[in-house]
């Protein structure tokens, strides 16, 4: 098959019977529709084969998280291209046809994203993914119309396609064949910061990816682990260190890693002093001891990943601070950040 959408549902069925069938009227001439499911324990499997008999799943013996989940789930799947999309994405009409079109052009990418808009607000980006994703020097992401909790009104001004660092996994298109010859998603993070640390590989690789904001769609978003919970907490701290570990020059890092303690612990204590958030400032320690505990089991994939990387920097992983351009130089919009 050319186009092959899965959905990786953990019990996800209020946003099935919410969205799928959106999905459904508007991509099924262009792509096959597949549930994934990672051993949900509500309704919605059952909720599924009553409503769309016809549908094609794929059944995980256990919740492998999404990383793990996708792996399993698209080594079972035949196609060109596959499209992660998450079961909270609204998508529109012809939404496929601007990123499949892209792709056939541009043998060059390896991924790209539609535009992400709020579904809570649907004249703003949506947080995670927005129109598309960087990296700082200290490995901070940030988005064209996103930057920390700062999200912009879509006016437009973002609408022109352009090559970034990242790609969102709500809603990501991706060759079959990068996304193996990369070495998929990394299963053991289990979620979170999984889909930069692959898009960090291909790029490392010399491999693009792009934003495409011809295509548009809607992401409700934090369905499964909501903003605030100490779980996610912990997942985004320790991954973004493995990934940093993993990809990182050898020159960048020991000195980034520096850094990256003291701004760790730093926001630890703030987040306690400022926000009398103890669970979060729990998960931030818990974090940097699992990083550290579980770093020999990373030994390998950093040294594989430094020798196939090819020569030269990634433009689009800024040299810069996002938190020195954010709260010192008061920089809220990707529009007003220093481009070098």
């Amino acid at each position: 098959m050319k186009v092959a959408i899965v959905i990786l549902n953990w019990n996800g069925q209020k946003m099935l019977a919410r969205y799928f069938a959106n999905v459904l009227e508007y991509s099924r001439d262009e792509a096959t529709v597949i549930v994934a499911d990672n051993a949900s324990t509500d309704d919605s499997m059952n909720f599924l084969k009553e409503q769309f008999p016809q549908l094609q799943t794929i059944i995980l013996d256990k919740n492998y998280g999404f990383a793990e989940g996708y792996n399993r789930a698209l080594a079972q799947v035949e196609a060109e291209y596959y499209l992660l999309l998450n079961s909270d994405v609204e998508v529109t009409r012809h939404w496929l046809t601007p990123l499949l079109g892209f792709m056939d052009a541009h043998p060059e990418a390896a991924a790209c994203q539609p535009k992400l808009l709020s579904m809570a607000d649907r004249g703003r980006f949506e947080y995670a993914g927005a129109c598309g994703g960087f990296l700082d020097r200290l490995g901070y992401p940030f988005c064209r119309g996103r930057i920390f909790d700062t999200v912009e009104s879509d006016n437009g001004q973002y609408d022109g396609c352009m090559e970034i660092m990242w790609a969102t996994g709500a809603c990501l298109m991706i060759r079959s064949k990068d996304y193996w010859d990369a070495g998929a998603l990394d299963g053991r993070f289990f979620a979170h910061n999984e889909e930069i640390d692959l898009c960090w590989r291909l790029r490392l690789l010399g491999r693009k990816i792009y934003c495409i904001p011809e295509s548009e769609v809607y992401h409700v978003g934090g369905g499964t682990l909501p903003k605030g919970n100490p779980m996610k907490t912990f997942l985004n701290f320790r991954n973004n260190l493995t990934m940093l570990y993993k990809n990182l020059p050898d020159d960048e890092l020991r000195p980034v890693m520096r850094w990256r303690w003291f701004l760790d612990y730093l926001a630890a204590f703030e987040t306690l002093v400022l926000n009398h958030n103890f669970a979060d400032f729990k998960a931030i320690f818990k974090a940097r001891r699992a990083f550290k505990k579980w770093l020999p089991d990373f030994k390998a994939d950093r040294e594989q990943i430094q020798q196939t990387r090819v020569p030269g920097n990634i433009r689009e992983r800024r040299p810069y601070s996002i938190l020195w351009q954010y709260y010192w130089k008061k920089r809220r919009r990707f529009s007003d950040l220093e481009t070098t």
